[in-house]
């Protein structure tokens, strides 16, 4: 099915370290509809350095969308193109990272302050690109965190045609937190986000953080467009097992089981490592497939040791077979 930004209403989140290639395959295997983000990708490495590198994907990872950073409209036209020539389905602009070395960069979350630089952004991408071109951002920044101050940010920036702003519901300090305690720390505000859909209803909104269940994503899209999962999705991957069939009322096929799942990545795990890659590359993302099974510890502990030099695919399958005999059905 084509993608168009504006009917997704699930997205896993960017995450830095985290949301590679290989954990996109992994959970493309688990839910086959929701929209997936790369990490974010600034300009810079994308115009000088390993193009390749940063936006390689496979096929079976649409609809994916590529997060940027950076503050020059400029840059961030190019990369949209390219993005675009590469065939995603989305770019998506950071204002929402507050780590120090960003905040250098003078992009992330500190661009709040700038409106209009977001906003000449978005004009610069939105006529170089027929893609969706939507924002991440914050409810705000150190003093700057009334829902005014939000809700001038996001009309500054619809007026350049912004095709979905992603709100994470709580506010960043740009110091004194690190950005682990930016996404704990601040309290949720979800009724600021929930406001913004009613103020400005013409617009779609997706709301982000702190979400772990399909009970409180139920929840949310009964007050915004869409919902997008950071942390749970990583620690749990397996609850999105769920989310075709709640979300996109897809009934055609069963939902995966992670014994599937397990034996879905085996041939791409194969293939990783006959071009020479190593396995804790993709088997890191995996650990917690088995969260809250019988043998989940067994699974982890096994699987932990991918990171050995040499380490084949026959860790892969002791780990399975562990879990198999600790009581799981495969």
């Amino acid at each position: 099915m084509p993608y168009r930004g504006e009917n997704n209403p699930v997205s896993v989140a960017p995450m830095m370290k985290r949301t590679d290639r290989h954990f996109r395959y992994l959970m493309r295997q688990i839910s086959k509809r929701a929209l997936l983000y790369t990490e974010m990708v600034t300009t810079g490495a994308i115009l000088h350095g390993d193009r390749a590198r940063h936006l390689r994907y496979s096929e079976v990872e649409h609809p994916i969308a590529l997060q940027l950073g950076g503050d020059d409209p400029s840059a961030l036209r190019t990369c949209a193109m390219i993005a675009a020539d590469c065939g995603y389905d989305e770019v998506n602009i950071n204002v929402g990272c507050p780590s120090d070395r960003v905040q250098k960069g003078r992009f992330g979350a500190c661009l709040m302050a700038e409106p209009e630089r977001v906003a000449d952004a978005v004009a610069e991408m939105r006529a170089a690109v027929s893609i969706p071109v939507t924002v991440k951002h914050r409810i705000g920044i150190d003093d700057l965190d009334r829902y005014e101050d939000m809700l001038r940010f996001v009309d500054v920036v619809s007026k350049s045609r912004a095709d979905r702003f992603s709100v994470h519901a709580r506010k960043a300090w740009l110091q004194g937190l690190s950005p682990k305690e930016n996404r704990t720390i601040p309290p949720l505000r979800y009724d600021d986000v929930y406001r913004l859909k009613i103020e400005r209803d013409a617009l779609r909104i997706e709301i982000n953080g702190g979400v772990t269940n399909i009970s409180e994503m139920r929840h949310h899209l009964s007050h915004v467009d869409a919902v997008m999962i950071g942390r749970a999705a990583y620690e749990n991957p397996m609850f999105f097992s769920e989310v075709d069939h709640v979300f996109y009322d897809e009934q055609a096929e069963a939902e995966p089981t992670v014994f599937e799942v397990v034996r879905a990545m085996r041939p791409y795990i194969s293939d990783w490592l006959a071009s020479g890659g190593r396995l804790n590359s993709v088997t890191r993302h995996m650990l917690m497939l088995f969260y809250g099974r019988p043998g989940g510890r067994r699974w982890r502990r096994i699987l932990g040791d991918a990171i050995k030099p040499g380490a084949d695919i026959t860790i892969l399958d002791d780990a399975l077979a562990a879990v198999t005999s600790n009581g799981e059905r495969p």
